[in-house]
């Protein structure tokens, strides 16, 4: 019995030893699990914009940004304003979009005025502030108020036509004031 024991323990040791080389060659290993947690907790690669800024930056022209930048990062991208622009005119927290156009205005670019008032006469709406803007016909201290908040949000207004944009503005409030505001 003891010639038959080692035989099967013989056989069976070689039985294992081919089957562990029969799986080694039988083709390539297979690839390790992926973690499919790791692939979708990847984050997003940013999305640029592209906006053209001009007027007193150091170098106007087309500029690249990352989505969800504000004015004042498109200043920056165009080398930064120059010594005596003027800041104050734009609204440099506002959000911007692509293909959005920025001037940077310099000191002889803005109306200078008191009490709301620009010496034409006419009420700057990218810089008056709700008061002056309450002198305006039919624009009480509410309209008044979504005008700046407007301008406030979404930067200056480029064109008198903007300001249809406002809650409470419309096509005939819009043409009661149209020549009594400035809009650069």
């Amino acid at each position: 019995m003891a010639r038959s024991q080692a035989m099967a323990i013989g056989l069976a040791l070689v039985a294992v030893l081919i089957g562990a080389g029969l799986g080694k060659s039988a083709g390539p290993s297979p690839l390790p699990p992926v973690d499919a947690t790791f692939v979708l907790d990847q984050p997003a690669a940013p999305l640029t914009l592209v906006v053209y800024v001009s007027g007193w930056v150091t170098t106007p022209g087309v500029v690249e940004v990352l989505e969800g930048a504000i004015v004042a990062d498109a200043v920056a991208a165009a080398g930064g304003a120059l010594d005596g622009a003027a800041l104050d005119a734009i609204n440099l927290a506002a959000p911007i979009a692509g293909g959005d156009h920025i001037q940077v205005p310099g000191p002889g670019d803005v109306l200078a005025f008191a009490g709301g008032q620009a010496d034409t006469g006419l009420i700057p709406v990218n810089r008056a502030d709700a008061t002056a803007l309450e002198s305006l016909p039919g624009v009480g201290p509410v309209l008044a108020g979504r005008i700046v908040a407007h301008r406030e949000a979404n930067g200056p207004f480029q064109e008198v036509e903007d300001l249809l944009e406002v809650p409470g503005i419309g096509e005939a409030k819009l043409s009661s004031i149209r020549d009594l505001i400035a809009v650069p």
